[in-house]
């Protein structure tokens, strides 16, 4: 049975090539993906690793044996591969613009390509139209009008706001106080009230409550999304704490901790852990099993950890750049920051200080001149590179702070990168697009697109790879070269990034009957050394991420191609 469907798959490719014109290559590609993607499913390993024969179901349904579990998603996988294999997949085109001059030669060719480009490019516009940035002036105007409501709340002068240290101190985690300062839906208080009570870390600090509306919507739904947790995420949180659930730490960096506050995955690179804490907790948080709650008394490590971790970074002279993260070590004040960067720098053979960082969003005048120039001062040109890694997620979050906090840190030389994670909330077409370019003006490059950890708790935030695979193809690859420089990555657990564009580090095994698919990740020292170890990861379906798309007003048509990205 299954030799003949493998042979069956390939007949199918072969018809679809030998009966369509060249004319018509996306049918053609539609079919090779399909087809290998169909054979790599139908493999007796796949069963084994997966869990669930797709060779079976197949021959099950075709000889009418009844498969109750077998769910809408799952066939909605099905019909697109089958409808793929005929050559006959989803529209594969974004928009129908053609650009082609096959009637022409020379100059005039080229003077038809553009004015086909330069009405491509006009409905790249439109469509990132819709994200407002927080550089609007009536959003910066409304958001000044929330600032002074915000102050007037807290008792507060302006002169105050722009203190980065009264912002720490005045970081919302009462629910009945925010309440009081924000419009919060009844899922959205309910929630936050059950956090708190099963002490599940949540902060906001007063600068990033001021990006939120007086009135949910739809310029704001990702900045609620970053600290306001559904209710699911909670319980499962608070439930894995209490059992102290060792499932909470996804990327096992306890099996990647060589030695306390320090983390190793690759040969030249490792994370310092020197402050467990953050002004500003991220639902999504990859270390949330780590960090009791936002700015935790006793966050920072003992001197004599500090100095023992440095040491073991000294004893091994294969690093060459360390992250300086947690937490957050820019919450930390000037002078042991400094005390840190002091003991790093002194080890001779590293050449890279990086400071990972999200206090540029959630509270950016923390980067005053003063910590930009210290920071700075630890740069020695054609010797030792200090950079800036932070988080910016939407184009709503981008302040003139924001601006301003990049801008001091760039004149210090201090090049700043971006970290984007790609959930649900930032997943619309060309909404990662519109961040990716307002972030080179504003001067952060951009770095890494995550996909969204496979985390069962925060399934609401998770988004297929398919979308991510299909915005890097479809819609990034628009933007002019130094605009799309970042990588799309899937964070692999005990192993590290697996680079989504490479085909040959993932392997599509199965489509459950949920119509979850899923995929074996190949670690990233495949062909540099021997490894035997793979993860057999599960995606979220299809289908009910585009029926949620619907729900706040996409059309599912416009992303119907998603089906055909393995």
């Amino acid at each position: 049975m299954r030799e003949r469907l493998t042979h069956l798959v390939t007949q199918l490719e072969n018809d679809v090539y030998h009966r369509v014109s060249l004319a018509n290559n996306s049918s053609q590609i539609c079919a090779r993906d399909c087809a290998r993607a169909m054979r790599g499913m139908l493999r007796e390993r796949a069963d084994q690793l997966a869990g669930f024969s797709i060779a079976q179901a197949l021959s099950d349904l075709a000889r009418g044996v009844p498969r109750p579990e077998l769910q809408p998603p799952f066939f909605a996988e099905l019909y697109n591969i089958l409808h793929g294999l005929h050559g006959r997949g989803p529209n594969l085109v974004l928009m129908d613009i053609p650009l082609e001059t096959a009637e022409l030669r020379g100059r005039a060719a080229a003077v038809a390509r553009s004015r086909q480009l330069d009405t491509l490019w006009e409905n790249v516009e439109r469509r990132m139209a819709r994200y407002v940035s927080g550089l609007e002036p009536e959003v910066v105007e409304r958001r000044r009008r929330r600032r002074e409501a915000l102050l007037a709340a807290f008792g507060a002068a302006a002169s105050q706001w722009q203190d980065w240290r009264w912002q720490l101190q005045h970081i919302i985690q009462d629910v009945d106080t925010l309440a009081q300062m924000l419009e919060l839906s009844a899922a959205e208080r309910e929630a936050v009230s059950v956090a708190r009570r099963r002490r599940v870390p949540f902060g906001v600090t007063p600068h990033y409550l001021s990006l939120m509306d007086d009135h949910p919507g739809e310029c704001d739904r990702a900045v609620r999304a970053q600290v306001l947790p559904p209710l699911p995420y909670v319980e499962r949180i608070a439930a894995a704490r209490a059992r102290h659930d060792r499932s909470l730490d996804f990327m096992l960096e306890e099996d990647t901790s060589p030695f306390d506050l320090i983390t190793r995955r690759y040969p030249a690179i490792c994370i310092f852990k020197p402050f467990n804490t953050c002004p500003q907790i991220c639902v999504y948080c990859q270390r949330n099993w780590e960090i009791d709650d936002a700015m935790a008394p006793g966050a920072l490590a003992l001197e004599e950890q500090i100095d023992a971790a440095v040491d073991w970074i000294r004893r091994h002279p294969a690093i060459k750049e360390v992250l300086i993260t947690g937490g957050d070590p820019l919450a930390l004040d000037d002078a042991m920051l400094a005390s840190i960067l002091d003991r790093v720098a002194a080890v001779p053979t590293v050449e890279r200080l990086r400071l990972g960082t999200r206090t540029l969003v959630t509270m950016p005048m923390r980067i005053t001149p003063a910590l930009a120039a210290m920071i700075g001062s630890y740069r020695r040109p054609g010797r030792r590179e200090v950079a800036v890694v932070t988080h910016v997620q939407h184009v709503y979050e981008v302040t003139p702070e924001v601006v301003a906090a990049v801008d001091h840190l760039r004149r210090q030389g201090i090049p700043v990168y971006n970290q984007m994670v790609y959930t649900f909330y930032a997943s619309r077409r060309f909404e990662a697009v519109a961040l990716r370019r307002l972030l080179r003006l504003v001067g952060i490059d951009p770095y890494y697109t995550f996909n969204t950890k496979g985390k069962e708790e925060t399934a609401a935030y998770r988004v297929p790879i398919a979308r991510l695979l299909q915005e890097q193809k479809e819609e990034a690859r628009l933007l002019p070269g130094l605009g799309r420089t970042d990588e799309a990555v899937f964070n692999v657990p005990g192993l590290g990034k697996n680079y989504l564009r490479a085909q040959q580090q993932r392997d599509l095994l199965s489509i459950l009957p949920d119509g979850s698919r899923v995929y074996e990740f190949y670690p990233w020292e495949q062909n540099i050394s021997q490894s035997s170890k793979t993860y057999v990861g599960h995606d979220v379906p299809i289908l009910p991420y585009l029926e949620r798309l619907e729900e706040i007003g996409e059309q599912a048509e416009d992303y119907w191609s998603i089906w055909n990205y393995f």
